[in-house]
């Protein structure tokens, strides 16, 4: 399923030296990156800021481990030794970011942007919380859910991360977000989730196809750098991987720092995918087999409908035997209300291939309804 590109945001991810990045113009809806986006777009012309702090030794924190259960001392106690700071260097760049450990001899979770510059060759270097560290290799990356798996080499007894489930998150729960902002490791933000699946674009892959997910918007303080890092709940378990921000305008028009609006990749979402990378596998992501756009505003007294609009269908797919056409405006997918191209990609990509889903569009202002098997772009 392709979407028309509308808003975007800006990636506040793996902190790029010297690293020219392009940018989807004019992105925001849901995003997370720069412009108006989150925190997966970089500035064009400008890369994501220069190296400065990304060189900023390990350190070890002190935690207070007997604070009371549900402080943010006591997440943070229990979460620092899972979350590790990622340090990418290749021929085209260097940067660093951060990662979450999910096994105890060194798999990784972190955000393809944060190493996509070494998945072909390159080095990468993973700083631990206790101020060791390790090379590691790159399992498997998912630009579409920016999502990457890397391996430590020569490591144990590491701590994995307790996983939670993002689907029980409520708007207004607090949060924490720890990650390596900056270059600066170690570093323990706060807030509360802000909104749920808000629809983020933050650009698009080689292939065309847009990188959209379903986000949890917090306003924990996320900047450059924290991209792969953990959003945990209160009792410290993974919510969600901070991927994007909309950052604040600096004096040069450039993007200067978190603003309060941040945006996290939901763990449910991405789980099926990090299995899928640690195996070695590539990834699959379910579609409906159609391009779409946002449906246009309402003109001369007209009524509009709210949703995407269908500029093509593939043949076969299941949009075709659903009966829906190029034209119609889907509004809704299961209980998830579309309000644009973004949206719609954004759920869809929140289910996996051969889920059924009841879809909802308008033609010619009546609305009909089907059930439908996700396609997979398996192939």
């Amino acid at each position: 399923m392709t979407a028309v590109p509308g808003p975007s945001a800006k990636k506040p991810g793996a902190r790029r030296a010297g690293l020219v990045a392009a940018v989807l113009a004019g992105a925001l809806v849901a995003g997370g990156t720069a412009g108006i986006g989150g925190a997966a777009v970089y500035d064009a012309l400008a890369g994501d800021g220069a190296s400065g702090g990304a060189n900023t030794p390990a350190t070890s924190q002190v935690v207070d481990t007997k604070a009371p259960e549900g402080s943010i001392e006591k997440v943070s106690a229990k979460v620092l030794p899972s979350v590790v700071k990622i340090e990418v260097s290749a021929a085209q760049g260097s940067g660093s970011g951060s990662g979450v450990i999910i096994s105890s001899d060194g798999t990784i979770l972190t955000n393809n942007h944060v190493v996509e510059l070494a998945a072909n060759g390159g080095n990468v270097t993973v700083d631990f919380n206790d101020g060791t560290s390790a090379s590691a290799e790159v399992l498997g990356t998912d630009p579409l859910t920016d999502t990457a798996v890397i391996k430590a080499k020569g490591v144990s007894g590491l701590t994995p991360i307790t996983m939670g489930k993002s689907s029980n998150l409520s708007v207004g729960q607090g949060v924490v977000a720890i990650g390596s902002p900056f270059g600066l490791d170690s570093t323990v933000t706060t807030g509360i989730v802000s909104a749920l699946d808000r629809p983020v674009n933050v650009g698009v892959d080689q292939s065309g196809a847009a990188t959209v997910y379903p986000a949890v918007q917090t306003d924990a303080a996320i900047n450059p750098g924290n991209s792969g890092g953990a959003l945990v709940d209160l009792n410290g378990n993974l919510v969600g991987i901070n991927a994007s921000i909309k950052p604040s305008e600096g004096a040069n028009g450039q993007g200067a720092g978190s603003i309060g609006i941040g945006f996290a990749i939901p763990i449910d979402e991405i789980r099926p995918i990090v299995e899928q990378l640690e195996k070695g596998e590539k990834a699959t992501h379910a579609q409906f087999g159609i391009s779409v756009s946002d449906a246009p505003e309402a003109q001369n007294g007209q009524t509009s409908v709210t949703g995407a609009l269908v500029q093509e269908v593939g043949g076969g797919s299941t949009a075709e035997k659903a009966g829906i056409e190029k034209g119609d405006v889907i509004t809704k997918v299961d209980d998830h209300i579309i309000t644009g191209s973004d949206s719609l990609v954004a759920t869809v990509r929140s289910y996996r291939p051969s889920d059924e889903v009841e879809v909802t569009w308008s033609r010619d202002g009546k609305e009909q309804t089907a059930k439908v098997t996700l396609d997979s772009d398996a192939s």
